[in-house]
């Protein structure tokens, strides 16, 4: 892997990691669309990996600084209590807490396993346009429904865990972390806006913990050898995912999900036609 294609694949996953239309693949997908030889699978591959989810975590947090200091605050205090209060944002803590538990358990048992079944271009390209309807689909099942009527403070610990669970089908390449997040929201009467703003703050502490639990393997042989290269795509990939997550919350106050699944739907046609053409 060249600095250039380095930099290329860090801007990209920091880019998709939060646009509803899957970070993951992307990266299996237009590499092999462009002609790289990259080796994704490689050992070497995943300390680079691993700082381009630190930098997109990082992005994040810089983001929603202030969400995330009110909410450990009101955690902390309902911990020193030891009870529960009215408090929207111990509330809001809470369903961030229940809703990282589906992903981190279902992370830690079948990521690896799901991403050597399906980390093929045409599968990820095929769940690509499953992605798109699930975009679409959502969308027009919220609309049919009348207009939102639940607020983030007043989700129920169930509903919670849902959305946590729809943010694991993101472990499939193709299908989008965010996208199926903000379809969960959506189905549980949020508003757009409020739907994105919690996918992103569910999507924080499990992002930051895939980094984390990989840092070892920047202290290897491997690692370490890649280390240079992964600072600058870590740094390239959380400038990129900062833009993406600033637009995107502006965005969701008047936008709609539509126009990506009209993306998900064209590009993975497109690149699926041609991956299976040169096959």
């Amino acid at each position: 892997m060249s600095p250039f294609q380095a930099l290329w694949l860090a801007a990209l996953q920091g880019f998709s990691e939060l646009f509803p239309i899957s970070s993951l693949g992307h990266t299996v997908i237009i590499p092999k669309l462009v002609g790289w030889n990259v080796d994704q699978q490689s050992p070497s591959f995943v300390p680079f990996v691993v700082v381009l989810h630190l930098g997109t975590a990082a992005a994040l947090l810089l983001f929603f600084w202030r969400d995330w200091l009110t909410i450990l605050s009101a955690l902390l205090r309902s911990v020193a209590r030891g009870k529960l209060s009215g408090d929207p944002d111990e509330h809001l803590g809470w369903m961030l807490v229940v809703g990282t538990i589906p992903t981190g358990i279902l992370g830690f048992f079948l990521e690896s396993k799901l991403k050597a079944l399906f980390a093929s271009p045409i599968i990820a390209a095929a769940f690509l346009i499953v992605n798109g309807f699930i975009l679409f689909g959502g969308e027009r099942l919220r609309r049919s429904s009348g207009p939102a009527s639940r607020e983030l403070g007043s989700l129920k610990w169930q509903t919670a865990a849902l959305i946590g669970l729809a943010q694991s089908a993101a472990l499939i390449p193709g299908i989008s972390r965010s996208g199926s997040t903000i379809v969960a929201g959506l189905l549980a009467r949020l508003n757009h806006e409020d739907a994105a703003r919690f996918s992103f703050l569910l999507a924080t502490p499990i992002i930051g913990a895939a980094g984390l639990l990989e840092v070892p393997v920047l202290l290897s042989a491997q690692g370490r050898s890649m280390l240079g290269v992964s600072i600058i795509g870590g740094l390239a990939a959380g400038v990129t995912a900062w833009l993406s997550v600033k637009f995107l919350m502006r965005y969701f106050e008047f936008g709609r999900l539509d126009p990506f699944a009209y993306y998900c739907w064209g590009f993975g046609a497109l690149a699926l036609a041609l991956l299976i053409g040169r096959r």
